[in-house]
Parts: structure tokens; C-alpha cells; sequence
């Protein structure tokens, strides 16, 4: 299905979106360096029941800022994602965020509380609520490190080794997805790999420090419909424990997805059908 696209001006930068099928509305937030791209195979599968819009976040891809890049702000990226629900003019909408997408999806439903109907956060890196998250901070600081002083190439390689991940045309957080394709990419696949890719040097200069500092408002949103997903396969992995960990300081319902943190790249059908079922039970 050919999205509808289109741009909304906010303060400081411009967000590009695409729209896609009918019904009421969900917002996908990407992570990491991600664009809307990523998500069209889901959103296809989803959008003979909702009005899929995928956007770029401020500072990837599409969605430009008017001057010099700033530093990431999870303030700022929940203002954003109020101001395009509200340009919407749907009213309160579901949401789904993935990674670091999922923990702009929590400042938003916590800041913003009228603007989401529910909230299916997807492995959000919320190492800050772990009991002892000196590990994974020293890891996201190592990384920090080595882009400052050996560069994009040696921290992406060292990122991808370090999170079991191999350099393909579909990208998660920071890196791809499932290792080089045994298929020639479509043209639209090639695309998006390349635009996500271009993201890197401004994820990590901007971003890995400030997702990963990010402390979600646990009052703000304890008793709000919020779902934390988590890949089948990644269970175990120290992703699992920061999801295990913001789902249990809520109080709130986990939900098992298909695949690993970037599942919805091989299992779009199923993992759109998972998303559809979660949101109906939040």
C-alpha cells in the first residue's frame, strides 16, 4: 500500500510521516536512528483496521531541524509526537514505540496523558530502573567513547558484535537487524537501509547518552494502559531485564512478541497480528 505523506512543522524542526489504511489512529515512534520506512511492511498488516502513521523522528531521515543538530531531549521528542497526534485530529491514539521509540512513547503518555488511548512499549532500553544499571550505562558510555575517538565505523561494529546483531538492510536501535540478506533488497529496502544508516553518526553523537540516561516518570505513569513487549527470543537477554524491570515497577502487563528486538522486520504479519491482540486487551 503507497502511504500518504506529509509534514508537520513543530518548534525547531519539521517531522515527516506517512499514512496508511483507516480507523482510528496508531502512531509507530521508531528508535534509535530508525525512519518511518522501517515499519511499512507492519503497518501494511495493520492498516485494514487502523490509520498506521509512522514518522521520523527529529534528526533522522526526513524530519529536518531548522538549524544545527541538537542533542537528543525525550521532552522534546513526547512534545513532537503530542503535536502530530494533535495535527491528526483524532483524538487520543494508540501508540506502539520500539527501543528507544518505546521510551518516547513513555515520556509522551506520561506528559501527554489525553493524547494516548494505549501504549504498547517494545523493549525500551530502560536501563535506569534496573537495580544496578552501572553495567549497561558503563556499556553505553564505552560505546559513547569509542565513536568519539576511533569513529562511526568501529563503534557501530562494536555495537553490533556486543548485541549479538550483523550489518543488513534492516536496522534496529542502533544497528541492523538480521545479518546481509540472501535476497537482493528491493529497491525500497535499499532505500530505507540507506537513510538509516546515514542516522549512525547523529546516534551516536546525540542520542546513545540520553536514551540511555532516560528515567521514565514511574508515577505519572503507574495505572495508565501501558503494555511492555518483549521479543520471544530475547528473553534472557539483559533487554528482557530492563522491560521485566519498567513492567514490574508499574504494575503493568507484558506481552510476549515474535522474534528479537528487531522482530518486526522478519515476522511483520505475525507481529503486527501481536500488536493488534495487545492493543485490544490493554
Amino acid at each position: 500500500m503507497t502511504p500518504q505523506t506529509s509534514t508537520l512543522k513543530v518548534p525547531g524542526a519539521s517531522l515527516y510521516y506517512e499514512m496508511r489504511g483507516s480507523g482510528p489512529v496508531l502512531l509507530i515512534i521508531p528508535g534509535g536512528p530508525q525512519d518511518a520506512g522501517v515499519f511499512a511492511d507492519v503497518a501494511g498488516h495493520l492498516a485494514d483496521r487502523y490509520t498506521v502513521v509512522a514518522y521520523d523522528p527529529r534528526g533522522n531521515s526526513r524530519s529536518t531541524f531548522d538549524g544545527e543538530p541538537q542533542e537528543q531531549d525525550l521532552d522534546v521528542h513526547g512534545d513532537d509526537a503530542a503535536r502530530l497526534i494533535e495535527a491528526l485530529a483524532a483524538g487520543p491514539a494508540y501508540v506502539f514505540g520500539t527501543s528507544g521509540g518505546a521510551q518516547i512513547g513513555l515520556n509522551l503518555a506520561a506528559r501527554h496523558p489525553g493524547r494516548v488511548r494505549a501504549l504498547v512499549a517494545h523493549e525500551p532500553p530502560s536501563m535506569m530502573l534496573l537495580h544496578d544499571p552501572s553495567p549497561s550505562l558503563a556499556g553505553m558510555r564505552d560505546l559513547h567513547d569509542t565513536y568519539r575517538s576511533q569513529g562511526v565505523e568501529a563503534a557501530m561494529q562494536k555495537f553490533f558484535s556486543e548485541n549479538s546483531l550483523s550489518e543488513g538492510p534492516g536496522q534496529d536501535e542502533a544497528g541492523p537487524q538480521d545479518g546481509p540478506p540472501s535476497f537482493e533488497p528491493s529497491p525500497e529496502e535499499a532505500e530505507t537501509f540507506a537513510r538509516v544508516s546515514g542516522n549512525f553518526e547523529y546516534w551516536l553523537a546525540h542520542g546513545v547518552m540520553p536514551l540511555s540516561l532516560y528515567r521514565p516518570d514511574i508515577e505519572a505513569l503507574r495505572g495508565r494502559p501501558v503494555v511492555v513487549g518483549i521479543g520471544e527470543e530475547s528473553i534472557g537477554q539483559p533487554i528482557d531485564g530492563m522491560g521485566k524491570a519498567l513492567a514490574d515497577r508499574l504494575g503493568s502487563k507484558r506481552a510476549a512478541f515474535p522474534g528479537d528486538h528487531m522482530g518486526f522486520a522478519p515476522y511483520p504479519d505475525r507481529f503486527a497480528e501481536t500488536l493488534h491482540l495487545t492493543l485490544r486487551g490493554a
